[in-house]
């Protein structure tokens, strides 16, 4: 059957591989998008209303070059429909010597970042809604800010159809393996083959392609403020921040009525991806909302909402993006590890680029496959 072959195929259609189908058929591939839910779905590591962006980038700063390329592919997007980033600029902060606001510092000297330094009473007399402790130190950077995930996805999905391409959701990958013309799909619907596959299924990528990725339970929440023009996206930058109680993130009121927050590894909970407790327990809330109460105090009026997410941690929680390593006709995109969204416009030209020319301009040594041993040689 003819519409069982294609050019190229995606297995996962969220964040990274909506991106990854679109860059393929704009370069006039005939590629088929495989989703195993909805397109978008809140089932996975790609939803939740708003997503952080920012420059300064304290988990590598050579994380920079490939941030400024996203950038620039968000706006191109953008200027094919809808607004899709909104900036606030970013606070990346923590007590002196912690990773956030050293590594954040560092990549702003690296690259040449405009930023400022700021304490906990600049900060709060700058953005009254913080209350951080005294000791605390600040990277303010202007370009930091929040991507809308859903309607990025969305944008991705019909450029990419507009160009010709397939998409599929609600159907099942159970496996895959080479073929003599390069690969073999096959799904609960039936069975597809195509010359080279991108492998873009977040949490489920152990299972599908032996990659060392664990599926973590993650849960935001967003609670009413009692002071709301202080969390408004103008008087309130996204947030990356360590305190005694962890590392947590935030964003300003957008979407939903509430002051959107997050702890990372919030109960340090691996899933089994055929039983993730998807329903917020008070536990959940118990945590999130000790924190907001603590540094955030006119931002924790009661829940608006409650969401659970997927984590797709890789050992190092640095992204794996490479061909693999026993079939070069297969490109692999996992590992997001919590901090993945921002990227998705560049790993999709990535992906793209590796699984068209093998290899890509952009520096993504750092996250090659080979860091990690024993490589999977096969297909689980």
């Amino acid at each position: 059957m003819t519409d069982r072959r294609f050019d190229s195929i995606v297995v996962g259609v969220g964040g990274m591989g909506s991106a990854a189908l679109y860059h393929l058929a704009r370069r006039g591939q005939r590629v088929l998008g495989l989703e195993q839910f909805d397109i978008p779905n809140e089932l996975g590591s790609s939803h939740g209303v708003t997503r952080i962006i920012r420059l300064a980038y304290y988990e590598h700063s050579s994380y920079v070059p490939l941030l400024r390329r996203a950038y620039e592919l968000w706006r191109e997007l953008e200027a094919a429909g809808e607004r899709l980033l909104y900036s606030t600029g970013s606070v990346d902060a923590g007590p002196p010597g912690s990773l956030v606001f050293e590594g954040s510092r560092r990549s702003c000297l690296d690259h040449d970042l405009p930023h400022e330094i700021l304490d906990a009473r600049q900060l709060q007399r700058r953005f009254p809604a913080y209350r951080l402790p005294p000791d605390t130190l600040a990277v303010l950077q202007p370009d930091g800010g929040f991507l809308l995930p859903e309607r990025c996805i969305v944008a991705h999905v019909q450029l990419a159809q507009a160009l010709g391409a397939a998409v599929h959701a609600r159907e099942r990958v159970l496996g895959w393996e080479a073929a003599p013309s390069g690969v073999r799909v096959e799904t609960e619907r039936g069975a597809y083959e195509a010359e080279r596959l991108v492998l873009t299924a977040g949490a489920w990528m152990g299972a599908l392609a032996g990659l060392p990725v664990v599926a973590e339970r993650q849960v935001l929440a967003w609670l009413q403020p009692l002071r709301p023009e202080w969390f408004a996206p103008e008087r309130f930058p996204v947030f990356n921040l360590v305190v005694p109680e962890g590392r947590y993130y935030g964003f300003p009121v957008f979407g939903i009525p509430g002051f959107k927050f997050g702890r990372y590894h919030h109960l340090e909970e691996p899933v089994d991806l055929a039983a993730v407790d998807r329903e917020p327990r008070q536990a959940d809330e118990d945590v999130l909302r000790a924190f907001a109460e603590r540094y955030f105090p006119d931002g924790a009026g009661p829940v608006m909402a409650l969401k659970t997410c997927l984590f797709e941690n890789s050992p190092d929680e640095h992204f794996i993006l490479d061909t693999h390593p026993a079939h070069s006709e297969v490109v692999l995109g996992a590992g997001f590890s919590g901090h993945g969204f921002k990227f998705c416009s560049v790993v999709g030209e990535i992906l793209a680029d590796l699984a068209l020319d093998g290899s890509t301009t952009l520096d993504i040594g750092f996250l090659r496959l080979a860091r990690f041993a024993p490589l999977p040689a096969e297909v689980p």
